[in-house]
């Protein structure tokens, strides 16, 4: 199905801005919508690795910063943090009818010329300086002689906010922080899920359950593979990242890790799970909804976006402390429900892409100060 665009953005100068291009995730597919909607639009980034995006998003001019070129900028570039507020400056400035920002650290800081209005698509204040500081920074050593830094982020991330002329949060979760931390109003729309892609088979169910994510901190696959190692059942784990070496050396002989997938691989897992787990605290997360439109059944944990994105006992069980046996009862729970794979997928549908445009076009019209 073809994703109805509102004609009226084809007569609009707009430039995108996203913090850095070095992978497919989440808040890249949200980019690739945008670029489907802007297809003249230059993009603005802090570094860009070829190669590492979709060609949708790769058409496009790429305009990067002073750090395009630091020294293993691509493997390494977290460690840069302290310059990045330097480093957005010399990003370009845009002049047109509107900077599209889609954030989580700083592109939502990009300054415009005066007449620019600037839309930032936010998926969470910036997620380094106010949160989930014990996950990113687990010696308390680190902590400490980290606090300064973090301090003067915040400051400076709460003061480049002004920059932003009406903000979009991906969750009302989300939503939530920027008022918190910005003193902001936001509208929501939900990030998309691809439900035409994304879609249920008739094939049975297998007996293994998925963890698919990203290998860091914050996302607790480690309390998967706990919960895991205790009762003996068959996990497969899809992604990378710097805590895979360590999670790798905890899980038993019964966990596998496939590493990086492709997305119809990941597909064919969603359709074949007994179901998908999903134990940290997300600002919103596609990945449940992604299972969910292939007719998966979730666990999550009781926090954060999935309460907004599974229904508990239509489309998933959630439990409600970080600790493998609250997550084993819940996985035994969900294990023990019949589910009706077509009750799941219809609650996915409420996500896709047609609606996430729809919500764009209303906010980028409020900002505009344009009836929709």
């Amino acid at each position: 199905m073809t994703t109805p665009y509102p004609e009226r953005w084809a007569q609009l100068d707009v430039t995108l801005a996203h913090d850095w291009l070095t992978g497919m995730r989440g808040g890249e597919r949200v980019l690739e919508i945008l670029c489907n909607g802007f297809p003249q639009a230059p993009i603005l980034t802090l570094l860009h690795a070829k190669g590492s995006v979709s060609r949708t998003i790769a058409s496009h001019p790429i305009r990067t910063s002073c750090l395009q070129h630091a020294p293993a900028i691509r493997k390494h570039y977290r460690y840069y943090l302290p310059l990045f507020p330097l480093a957005v400056n010399t990003m370009g400035r845009p002049d047109g009818d509107l900077l599209l920002s889609t954030s989580h650290c700083v592109a939502k800081s990009v300054r415009t010329q005066p007449q620019t209005r600037h839309l930032s698509y936010c998926f969470t204040p910036m997620r380094y300086a106010w949160l989930f500081h014990r996950e990113y920074l687990a010696h308390p050593a680190k902590r400490l002689l980290a606090a300064p830094l973090l301090a003067a982020l915040r400051r400076w991330d709460r003061r480049t906010a002004r920059r932003v002329d009406r903000f979009v949060a991906i969750s009302r979760h989300v939503q939530d922080r920027i008022t918190r931390f910005y003193g902001r109003e936001s509208d929501v729309v939900y990030p998309p899920v691809d439900t035409d892609f994304f879609t249920c088979s008739t094939a049975p169910r297998e007996d293994f359950d998925l963890v698919v994510s990203a290998m860091v901190p914050y996302k607790r696959v480690d309390l998967a593979i706990d919960a895991y190692n205790a009762t003996g059942r068959a996990l497969r784990i899809v992604g990378l990242g710097t805590e895979s070496p360590a999670l790798q050396a905890r899980a038993g002989t019964h966990i596998d890790f496939l590493g990086w997938q492709s997305d119809e691989a990941i597909r064919d897992l969603y359709r074949r799970a007994r179901m998908l787990i999903f134990p940290g605290e997300e600002d919103f997360g596609i990945v449940p909804l992604e299972a969910q439109a292939c007719g998966c059944p979730v666990v999550a944990f009781r926090k954060g976006g999935a309460l907004e994105t599974v229904v508990d006992g239509q489309s998933g069980v959630f439990f409600d402390r970080q600790e493998p046996a609250a997550l084993t009862a819940a996985i035994e729970a969900c294990a023990a429900t019949d589910w009706n794979r077509e009750a799941i997928r219809s609650h996915a549908e409420r996500f896709g892409i047609p609606h996430f445009v729809s919500g764009m076009a209303d906010s980028i019209d409020r900002c505009l100060g344009r009836p929709s």
